[in-house]
C-alpha cells in the first residue's frame, strides 16, 4: 500500500458513499483525515464507525459555509496537504427542456461551484507550504455526451476545465491537480439514475442495466474502492509528477447512452 503517513486530508461529502471509501482508504495509508457532509444521519453513522477521522457537517451549496468549515477542519488537521472534492449529486434525468432552472443550477453549484468554493479556501494554505494535492472528481461523463442528464454533464466537463487550469496555475507552487473520472459505479445513487432513467424511457430496469453494461469495454460495474485506491496513489509520492491529468476509472466507457 502507497503510504500517506504526516499528510493531512480533507474530503468533501466523505460520511457516505464513495467518499466515504475515500476517508477510510487515505487513513488507512496514514493519513490525518477531516470529512464534510450534509446529512446528519450519515455523519453520525460515520462517526460511530471511524471515530479517528474528525466528521462536520456542511452544506456545499453555501460558499461562506463551505469556508469557515474549511478553516475548522484545517485547524482541527493542524495543516492539509490533501483536498478531495468529492461532493456531487445525480441531478435530474429528463429532457432538457423538461428541466428546471432550479434543477440546473443545484447540480451545477453542487458539482462545480462547490469545487471552486473549498479550493479558494484551500489553496492559501498548499501555497504558503508550496505543496499538496487536490483531487476534483468528475466522472465518465465528463468527456462524454450523455443525453438525458445535460446539468450533470455540463457540470463534469467544467469540472475537467478547472481542474486544468488550476493545474496550470498552481504548478509553480509544487501543487498537483487532477481530476478523477469514474464509470458507473457500485451504489445507491447508480441504483437511482438507472430507476429514473428505465421510468422515462418506459423500459424495464433490467433492460436499462443492460443497456449500461454494453457500453463499457470491459462490462463491469466500478466498485469504490477502485477509486480511492487510484486517489490514494495519486497523492502519495507515487504520483509526484502527476498533475493536469484527467484519469478514468470506468472499465474504458466508450458511449453514454
Amino acid at each position: 500500500m502507497v503510504s500517506l503517513a504526516k499528510q493531512s486530508a480533507i474530503v468533501t461529502a466523505g460520511a457516505s458513499g464513495i467518499g466515504r471509501v475515500i476517508a477510510r482508504t487515505l487513513h488507512s495509508a496514514g493519513a490525518n483525515v477531516a470529512v464534510c457532509d450534509i446529512s446528519e444521519v450519515a455523519l453520525e453513522s460515520f462517526r460511530g464507525e471511524n471515530p479517528e477521522i474528525v466528521a462536520y457537517k456542511c452544506d456545499v451549496r453555501d460558499a461562506e459555509a463551505v469556508a469557515a468549515i474549511t478553516e475548522e477542519m484545517i485547524e482541527t488537521l493542524k495543516g492539509v496537504d490533501i483536498l478531495v472534492n468529492n461532493a456531487g449529486i445525480a441531478g435530474p434525468t429528463n429532457n432538457v427542456e423538461d428541466i428546471s432552472p432550479a434543477q440546473w443550477d443545484e447540480t451545477v453549484v453542487v458539482n462545480l461551484n462547490a469545487q471552486f468554493y473549498f479550493c479558494r479556501t484551500v489553496i492559501p494554505h498548499l501555497k504558503r507550504q508550496r505543496s499538496g494535492s487536490i483531487i476534483n472528481l468528475s466522472s465518465a461523463a465528463g468527456r462524454l455526451g450523455f443525453p438525458y442528464r445535460t446539468p450533470y454533464a455540463a457540470a463534469k466537463w467544467g469540472v475537467i476545465g478547472f481542474t486544468e487550469s488550476l493545474a496550470m496555475e498552481l504548478g509553480e507552487f509544487n501543487i498537483r491537480v487532477n481530476s478523477i473520472l469514474p464509470g458507473s459505479v457500485n451504489g445507491d445513487r447508480m441504483n437511482r439514475v438507472v430507476a429514473e432513467r428505465a421510468k422515462l424511457l418506459d423500459i424495464s430496469e433490467e433492460a436499462a442495466w443492460a443497456d449500461e453494461l454494453k457500453n463499457i469495454s470491459m462490462h463491469k460495474m466500478i466498485d469504490p474502492e477502485e477509486i480511492a485506491d487510484l486517489i490514494a496513489f495519486v497523492c502519495s509520492s507515487s504520483g509526484r509528477s502527476i498533475s493536469g491529468q484527467s484519469l478514468g476509472v470506468c472499465g474504458n466507457m466508450e458511449v453514454i447512452r
